[in-house]
């Protein structure tokens, strides 16, 4: 996607250094936009856990990259015990994203095929940017998949503007390139559909109201940043065609862990008669898990993220406190949606009914 005119990703190896891997930092935007170098697999660490960078696609090539320098570091007397903690370090950095874990395994058991250390850096280089690759080539085909929908709700509509109320951020910032739910809105309005975005701003992290939105803007796609609770009035009155969120997991039986909020959205969606998708490749699937309420872990994060917000004044980027001082606060990162609130997901193979047995038709090699 378009940085002021300028292509970029989330993340790519460095143009000259192939030893440091760069990423946007996306804690400064949508007032700073910063690159970082990371050289060494607790950068790499810090930067998930942080939320340098952040959604289910990019923390899973973070981690595929992460492991590549991992690699790099690894001394070749103990490679393979050096790269598996590594591997465990990065897995403890956020417990929802079901991308991250396998990307991780996937590096390992590609690495495991080579013979000596020099073979098995080169195998983890491939092998992360491949993760890399697959991630911006899935978005994209999930995004003309979900367009499908748009411009059918448009067909219907005859022309009119088709109102898409998303939750969090799950477009191009979110994974490599593309995006999940906001890949079908970029097709979309590519193809001359007209499109509208009620962006959601997303509390504690304001995802929706600063990346989202910054993102659309930079690609010039119509929308407007409302407050978390106002998506149900938006739907009463008819302000809504379609509901498209992303996912961090979704199970084999078809509930899915979004950020926090997006269950609700999903029951005002299914109250009010609303078509609610969750986009997603299939590296964000859970294989082993059904019922997604009882078997997803959920992340907990710190208070202070509830409490405090962070933002510009005066050209300066500050925190400021919302709430009492001493008052306890709480902060769940994620619900799920169970599978009979979701009308559909958004793959890169189609979009599929949100039940077992037509995802495991879908992708037969996971039966």
């Amino acid at each position: 996607m378009n940085v002021n005119g300028k292509h970029y990703r989330t993340i790519w190896v460095k143009e000259g250094d192939e030893k440091v891997v760069q990423i946007i930092d996306q804690r400064w935007l949508p007032h700073k936009f910063i690159l970082e170098d990371l050289r060494t697999v607790d950068e790499v660490a810090a930067a998930i856990k942080d939320m340098h960078v952040r959604g289910a696609g990019l923390i899973g090539a973070t981690a595929g990259l992460g492991m590549y320098i991992a690699s790099i570091e690894a001394p070749d007397n103990e490679f393979d015990s050096f790269l598996k903690n590594a591997g465990t370090k990065l897995k403890a950095t956020r417990p929802t994203a079901v991308n991250l874990a396998w990307a991780v395994d996937r590096v390992l058991a590609e690495v495991a095929k080579g013979n000596n250390p020099a073979q098995k850096r080169k195998i983890a280089f491939e092998i992360a940017k491949k993760i890399a690759d697959e991630d911006a080539e899935y978005c994209k085909r999930l995004g003309e998949h979900g367009a499908k929908l748009i411009a059918e709700i448009s067909r219907k509509k005859n022309g009119a503007v088709v109102n898409i109320l998303t939750h969090c951020n799950a477009g191009w910032l979110a994974f490599v390139d593309y995006g999940s739910a906001i890949a079908p809105i970029y097709e979309a309005f590519n193809q001359g559909i007209k499109v509208h975005v009620w962006v959601d701003e997303t509390r504690p992290r304001n995802q929706g109201a600063s990346l989202t939105a910054w993102e659309l803007g930079q690609h010039g796609v119509p929308h407007t940043i409302i407050a978390d609770n106002t998506g149900g009035h938006l739907m009463q009155h008819k302000m809504v065609d379609i509901v498209i969120t992303g996912a961090d997991r979704v199970t084999r039986c078809g509930d899915a862990a979004n950020k926090i909020g997006t269950y609700l959205k999903a029951v005002a969606a299914k109250d009010n008669n609303i078509p609610f998708y969750i986009a997603l490749p299939s590296s964000t699937f859970d294989w082993n898990v059904c019922d997604g309420v009882k078997g997803i872990p959920i992340e907990e994060r710190g208070s202070e993220e509830v409490k405090y917000a962070q933002g510009l004044y005066k050209e300066e980027i500050v925190t400021v406190l919302l709430a009492p001082k001493k008052s306890p606060a709480k902060n769940f990162a994620f619900d799920v949606t169970p599978a009979r609130l979701i009308a559909g997901l958004i793959t890169e193979r189609g979009v599929v009914k949100a039940n077992e047995k037509d995802i495991i038709k879908l992708y037969s090699e996971h039966k």
